[in-house]
């Protein structure tokens, strides 16, 4: 009777203690902070729009040489941002909405 109370007990322990196993995460990543999900393949995640975001359009007109963003845009095709430069110079980009190349700065 005590080997089956021993055994029994022993069970009971490994049952409870295997969900802490299947414990979710914390994915730290360029969508921010969410919640990860255990013990899957993560699929990689595809842009699911067919253009780019007003904000990435401020990130690439930055990397062209806009220091201070005045006004943001959008046309049929293009996002159109105007700034200032580094020495106060008033700088215009245009970026196309689908791909996000660079048409023109002036």
């Amino acid at each position: 009777m005590r080997k089956l109370l021993i055994i029994g007990a022993t069970a009971l322990v490994a049952l409870t203690s295997s969900p802490a196993a299947f414990a979710q995460s914390i994915v730290i990543g360029p969508d921010g902070v969410r919640v990860g999900e255990p013990y899957r393949e993560r699929a990689p995640v595809y842009r699911q729009t067919t253009e780019i975001s007003e904000r990435e359009a401020v990130r690439i007109a930055r990397s062209e040489g806009v220091r201070s963003v005045d006004d943001v845009r959008r046309t049929r095709s293009r996002f159109v941002v105007e700034g200032m430069d580094r020495r106060g110079n008033d700088i215009r980009v245009d970026i196309d909405r689908r791909t996000g190349d660079v048409v023109d700065v002036n």
